[in-house]
């Protein structure tokens, strides 16, 4: 049977609320301050805890220090007095859910609901932790170099809560992967989960795609259309290529991030919708930000976590991994047992990849198709093999080096780093030379650092708030 403590120092409302939570199938446990509800966790781990937000002895957020880790409890926090500041707060914190007094009993109910059908989420977690190194596998995630060790660590932390996300990553290196992976390692997982790419949707039907229409709402509206805000309901809604999305889109999905409602095309009725939204970009966020491609109070407000998922030429020790584990689907599905070679994984590993995973899938899937028995060096493209990679980009005194091909992103980036160091860190001169102001090289030297893996931090620190 799952437990629940509650904390709350009403006498009346914690009777009121340990029968309901009894109803719904828990054992309870109360506590009217901060120092009891510690000395109940002492005890005995509940599944979840409902904490006022106000309570005799301190905040109840202060609670949450004593329930956090892999294996901590779900966090409902309890207020009489909601704000937008709190919410993200409590989220950054770790909050699975936040209500507001008098409380939505049909809202709670689905919450413990949840919780009770997801009690050994925490321990499938900290279980997928620990097998990671030996099987290169973390959920749908396959990779075990330390850059992917690291991020594996922030999804264990971030998954469980019901806070948005930011996922930054060069194309196919396999945002929706991770994605996929926080909602299926999420207490909502129970519910659907929805990808969107913006990207793909014409700016003109968008707002009906993500909001819904009423009949009639415009010519060819002849029935009403659920959007993938209520489809996706009380699960998960993964918007990709989120700087894709109009502007004034931006503006109406940043209202139903912070009131939880949204009105469909040709409506009136606000419509409550209980989602967590996961977006993602392949852009430098804080470039996508001067650049007007992402609202800036939009990026505030969906990265109550953010990602930084590394391209595949900064995990090379993952490549014989990865293109293994492709070659198995391709057995699977096609019915031809394969084998790759030790020099054809050399040469894989030794490639660039600037398609990064979506990339070496597709050489596997080519090099499968074409080879016998064994895929070998003669089965990859011509390019792999005669393409040298000798690691991160360097310059050279005053020349630089790139490869046709390169990403613009990537070579404005060796532009800059290569003049900076050229100009020993001379952030003026080195401007100068550019063309470009100190405060333009400024960011760009920010969103670099962001966009590294080493800055993939979490952040769930209240100084981070």
């Amino acid at each position: 049977m799952p437990h629940a403590l509650l904390v709350d120092d009403h006498a009346e409302t914690l009777d009121a609320l340990a029968q309901l939570v009894r109803d719904e199938g828990f054992s309870v446990s109360t506590a009217p301050t901060i120092d009891r509800a510690k000395a109940e966790l002492a005890k005995r781990t509940p599944d979840v805890v409902l904490v006022d937000l106000q309570l005799p002895d301190g905040s109840g957020m202060s609670l949450l220090d004593a329930v956090s880790g892999i294996a901590a409890p779900a966090v409902v926090l309890v207020t009489g007095h909601a704000s937008v500041d709190t919410a993200i707060e409590a989220l950054r914190r770790g909050v699975t859910d936040s209500l507001t007094k008098p409380l939505d009993i049909t809202r709670l109910r689905e919450i413990l609901g949840d919780i009770a059908k997801t009690s050994q989420l925490p321990e499938e977690i900290d279980a997928l932790k620990s097998r990671v190194q030996e099987t290169g596998r973390f959920g749908a995630i396959i990779g075990r170099s330390e850059p992917m060790l690291r991020m594996c660590d922030l999804i264990a932390r971030i998954a469980p809560s019901s806070a948005s996300v930011l996922i930054a990553g060069e194309s196919g290196s396999g945002k929706d992967v991770v994605a996929r992976t926080i909602h299926d390692l999420s207490r909502r997982r129970l519910g659907p989960y929805l990808p969107v790419n913006c990207g793909a949707i014409s700016p003109t039907l968008m707002e009906s795609e993500l909001f819904g229409h009423e009949r009639g709402a415009f010519t060819g509206a002849d029935r009403r259309h659920k959007g993938y805000f209520e489809r996706a309901t009380r699960g998960t809604l993964f918007l990709d290529e989120i700087t894709e999305m109009p502007i004034e889109l931006q503006v109406k999905l940043l209202r139903v991030l912070e009131t939880g409602t949204f009105v469909r095309v040709g409506g009136e009725e606000p419509i409550s919708v209980d989602v967590r939204i996961l977006a993602a970009t392949n852009r430098h966020v804080s470039l996508a930000v001067e650049q007007g491609k992402l609202r800036e109070d939009l990026y505030y407000r969906l990265k109550v976590f953010q990602l930084a998922l590394p391209p595949l030429r900064e995990r090379p020790d993952d490549v014989p991994l990865l293109a293994q584990a492709f070659l198995h689907e391709l057995e699977a599905s096609e019915g031809d047992r394969k084998s790759i070679s030790a020099e054809a994984l050399r040469v894989l590993q030794g490639y660039r990849w600037p398609g990064n995973v979506r990339e070496l899938r597709n050489v596997i899937h080519s090099a499968y198709i074409l080879a016998g028995s064994v895929v070998d060096v003669d089965s990859l493209p011509r390019e792999l093999s005669t393409t040298p990679f000798d690691g991160l980009p360097t310059d050279n005194g005053d020349v630089l080096l790139v490869r046709v091909g390169t990403p613009i992103e990537d070579m404005e980036r060796r532009l800059i780093l290569a003049t900076l160091k050229q100009q020993a860190g001379n952030k003026t001169r080195a401007a100068e030379l550019l063309g470009i102001s100190l405060k333009t090289l400024y960011n760009r030297l920010n969103a670099y650092h962001e966009a590294s893996a080493d800055a993939a931090v979490v952040r769930h620190e209240p100084s981070d708030a």
